[in-house]
């Protein structure tokens, strides 16, 4: 028996869709936890999806090359996700063009804050600069973040490992602050959560409130536009 699930487990390693399977089976398992609890803001699907994969890497030994060789179809479509924000602008344009100067205000307020302050603790701890330009953009969705960090000289691969963390520690705290600050108004609770945590915190806006989600959704569009033209400004201040 044992034998026989050894030749299989090699049998199913050489095929690519393999990864690509079994990342999608462990969402599913992560998001089926997530519902179980309630939806609570700790149990991410995100994150408990990234250790369930981690763990399968681990005890069968693959290296990450391999998993992302048979996992890229998932990368492949951040691409036309990131393009697909532009729906729910669409949907609620006549909401965005009445609430145009808040969200504009909130808008420049949350990006000239994120990238601001993700420079000056960087550079006041004397990090290089590939590493700044690598933290700058850390609040955007995570193909525009990578796109502006290979441009500016960064290293996208940190990038992006900083945006999936921001998105999960927004994912997780967003909902309990926002219930703290007796912030009841749902579309501005989401554009926050966009702004602030790009796409994971998107997906989080959208379990609790589809108005949350959709502003989210504009959030994370809008923010990732102006940081595109902010962090090149910024950085040459540092």
């Amino acid at each position: 028996m044992g034998d026989d699930v050894s030749l299989l487990w090699v049998y199913l390693s050489e095929r690519p869709l393999t990864w690509l399977t079994a990342t999608v089976t462990a969402y599913a398992i992560a998001d089926r936890i997530a519902l179980s609890v309630g939806r609570h803001p700790l149990f991410n699907p995100v994150v408990l999806a990234a250790i369930i994969v981690i763990a399968v890497l681990t005890l069968t030994g693959t290296p990450f090359p391999v998993y992302f060789e048979g996992a890229q179809f998932v990368h492949f479509m951040l691409g036309p996700a990131t393009v697909a924000l532009a729906i729910p602008l669409v949907e609620n344009w006549g909401t965005v063009k009445r609430a145009a100067r808040p969200i504009a205000a909130a808008l420049v307020a949350a990006a000239l804050t994120a990238v601001g302050s993700a420079l000056a603790l960087g550079w006041a701890f004397g990090l290089p600069r590939d590493v700044l330009v690598s933290l700058a953009p850390k609040s955007v969705t995570t193909p525009i973040a990578m796109g502006i960090s290979a441009s500016l000289g960064g290293i996208p691969a940190l990038t992006a490992i900083l945006v999936i963390m921001t998105g999960v520690c927004g994912a997780m705290t967003v909902t309990p602050l926002m219930n703290a600050l007796k912030m009841r108004d749902m579309a501005a609770r989401g554009f926050a959560a966009g702004v602030a945590a790009h796409g994971i915190g998107t997906a989080r806006a959208f379990q609790v409130d589809p108005l949350a989600g959709a502003f989210a959704g504009i959030g994370m569009a809008l923010n990732g536009a102006f940081t595109a033209l902010l962090v090149p400004l910024l950085l040459g201040l540092f």
